[in-house]
């Protein structure tokens, strides 16, 4: 496997593509979750920088500082992909601000939502599809849950497709977070891990996501939207999400197993494509690279 290389400050880039992490898989046949974990990676050694201590902030001001910290890689010139969700949110403000004053320049922004891409527009920021810029230099993102290895669970803002798709064609994927998203174990939160489905008897995938981990204490429930209607995702699908009463043991078993089921079309486990995750907690911000 390719290493990482550290990323130490905004000047600095990284000097491989993590291109053949996002596409490395075991060799082997089928996994199943009943077979001991696989150790898939060699040893991450994880670095962290603290910066000066702040004052008591709230959970959006906690958000806004990693924002800031995250949009110090931004370089003019850049194809970025821009995230979905509240924190994300703070990041393409940011942008937008820059742009604005004249500190960044030729930025193309490749939004992983529609919601995304209507504040960027209103923002002014120059956008673009995968399509015409398949290549993208740095993306940044939130994310719902960040492991000690720096993996993550995504998408309970129902933009998880494309978010995957955006973020693993990118060189640099920087996620942004508040420490109540860091947990020992992906699922630890209780949170919803999503799993996005054809509409196409759904309620079939459903009881299968139940089945597969039925031993990992699973809750798996349709999603609604506020209307008490099915949430349907920019890509006319439907979401299940799943609620572990215990961390999933092993991240790439489980992907697998998820994605091997058909009419699924992603899962919210997005595993060693992050390369930095900066970290905001009411002690200062904190920068986490492999």
């Amino acid at each position: 496997m390719a290493s990482l290389s550290l990323l130490p400050s905004p000047s600095s880039s990284s000097s491989s593509s993590l291109s053949s992490l996002h596409h490395t898989t075991p060799s082997s046949s089928r996994l199943t979750l009943r077979t001991p974990s696989l150790n898939l990676r060699t040893r991450t050694k994880i670095s962290s920088i603290k910066a000066q201590s702040t004052p008591v902030l709230t959970q959006d001001d906690l958000k806004k500082l990693a924002a800031d910290k995250a949009v110090e890689y931004v370089k003019s010139g850049m194809v970025l992909g821009l995230g979905t969700g509240s924190t994300a949110a703070f990041v393409v403000a940011k942008l937008g601000e820059l742009l604005k004053t004249g500190e960044l320049k030729d930025i193309i922004g490749v939004p992983t939502s529609k919601r995304t891409e209507e504040q960027a527009r209103s923002l002014n920021i120059p956008l673009s599809v995968l399509d015409d810029h398949p290549h993208i230099d740095l993306a940044i993102d939130g994310a719902d849950e960040v492991d000690p290895l720096l993996n993550l669970v995504k998408g309970r803002g129902g933009a998880l497709l494309r978010e995957k798709m955006v973020e693993a064609a990118s060189d640099e994927f920087v996620v942004v977070a508040d420490d109540t998203k860091l947990v020992d174990g992906l699922g630890g939160s209780k949170l919803a891990m999503p799993v996005e489905v054809v509409q196409f008897c759904w309620k079939y995938n459903l009881v299968r996501l139940q089945e597969m981990f039925k031993d990992e204490g699973v809750e798996a429930k349709l999603r609604a939207g506020e209307d008490g209607k099915p949430y349907v995702t920019d890509n006319f699908n439907y979401i299940v999400d799943l609620y572990f009463e215990n961390p999933i043991k092993d991240g790439y078993a489980a992907g697998k197993e998820i994605s091997g089921l058909e009419g699924v079309v992603e899962h919210g486990l997005f595993l060693d494509m992050a390369t930095a995750v900066i970290i905001a907690g009411k002690t200062g911000v904190e920068v986490k690279s492999k």
